[in-house]
């Protein structure tokens, strides 16, 4: 499955019944518990990468990007808008943009 895979499916179950799937059932609750659930998955990727356990950073990571395009969804911000934003940002230093912000 690509991101483009995963995010259209996201995406399809913001209008879907919530008791249908776990996703929907998520979207519904909000942007802020959209929020809430990245967060507690990047806290516990971040734990996996001190621990250095590779498979549990693995794990973590698939639903770290998984999370963010939950909570992006549920902010009607898409993956097309983030990558439009990396794509500006190309071959600019990270040191200066940055200090831009």
């Amino acid at each position: 499955m690509t991101l483009d895979d995963l995010a259209a499916l996201i995406a399809s179950r913001k209008e879907a019944d919530p008791d249908s799937s776990w996703t929907a059932q998520l979207l519904a609750k909000g942007p802020e518990k959209c929020a809430e659930k990245f967060g507690e998955e990047a806290i516990e990727a971040i734990i996996e990468a001190v621990k250095g356990d590779k498979a549990g950073l693995t794990a973590e990571a698939a639903d770290v990007i998984y999370h963010l395009l939950v909570m992006l969804t549920s902010c009607d911000v898409s993956l097309d808008d983030v990558l439009a934003e990396l794509a500006r940002r190309q071959g600019t230093s990270g040191i200066s943009e940055k200090a831009s912000r």
